[in-house]
């Protein structure tokens, strides 16, 4: 198993990427603690993994609160000893145009997409440091690598999650701290459920979804396969990158 002996934080590992990430970790032989908003969704991403024979535990914890973030890590080390991977997946879209959407949607935005990855990464840093090492993977978008219609404030945050990951990297280099992020296409995710549900004609945007991906649609298992290689002994050299997990939607044009 690949990541056996290790230990993991996945932040939103109630849903989504987050919970298929944890699992697969759990899979791969890692202990992981379940962090994110809502306890009951924490609670049932641990008794999925118990229930195929893994060890985790649930964290309650508000990735815009710096208080909740350091608590979060603490109780991590408590329960698991040590914190070998952090996982800053917890993440929302605001979907609108410049002219749409209102400074608060913005600010908040910006605090859970991006300042919730700074506030993990310096929660575990000296931690990591201390340990001789450690990885730190974080979730971004190919909306940070190409520009989107309508999700500014989506797209820019998920840009400064990929810059930011390579800045970390630096820094962290030569403590033997890797640092990652993987950019996902349109997964099949309550996120995107929620955004589809805002829309008027929800099925022709899942139709356009579909012709922009030339592998279609992925699913929460596949980004979940991404970030096992980036955490793994495999990427001991691999550091400051942007993984792109998009079924090919940002090669370019898609035929007809």
């Amino acid at each position: 198993m690949r990541l056996q002996g290790k230990t993991a934080i996945v932040t939103g590992a109630g849903s989504g990427i987050g919970r298929a990430t944890a699992l697969r970790f759990a899979s791969e032989g890692a202990a992981v603690a379940c962090a994110g908003l809502s306890a009951d969704d924490n609670v049932a991403t641990v008794r999925a993994i118990e229930a195929r024979g893994g060890n985790a535990v649930a964290i309650e914890a508000d990735v815009t609160s710096d208080d909740d973030v350091a608590g979060m890590v603490q109780a991590a080390i408590e329960a698991l000893g040590h914190v070998d991977i952090l996982v800053n997946n917890a993440g929302q879209a605001v979907i609108g145009g410049i002219d749409e959407i209102e400074r608060a949607d913005w600010d908040r935005q910006m605090d859970v997409n991006v300042t919730s990855i700074y506030r993990g990464a310096r929660a575990v840093w000296s931690h990591m440091r201390e340990r001789g090492g450690g990885v730190i993977l974080n979730t971004a978008s190919v909306a940070g690598l190409i520009g989107t219609p309508g999700q500014v404030a989506y797209a820019t945050s998920k840009g400064a999650a990929v810059t930011m990951t390579k800045c970390l990297a630096l820094d962290g280099a030569r403590d033997r701290i890797r640092v990652n992020c993987v950019c996902p296409g349109w997964v099949q995710t309550p996120m995107v459920d929620y955004h589809l549900s805002q829309l008027d004609d929800p099925d022709a945007f899942k139709a356009r979804l579909a012709r922009l991906h030339p592998l279609g649609v992925g699913e929460p298992a596949d980004i979940a396969a991404g970030f096992v290689y980036l955490a793994s002994d495999e990427a001991r050299w691999v550091t400051g990158i942007a993984l792109t997990i998009d079924g090919g939607v940002s090669c370019g044009l898609v035929p007809e």
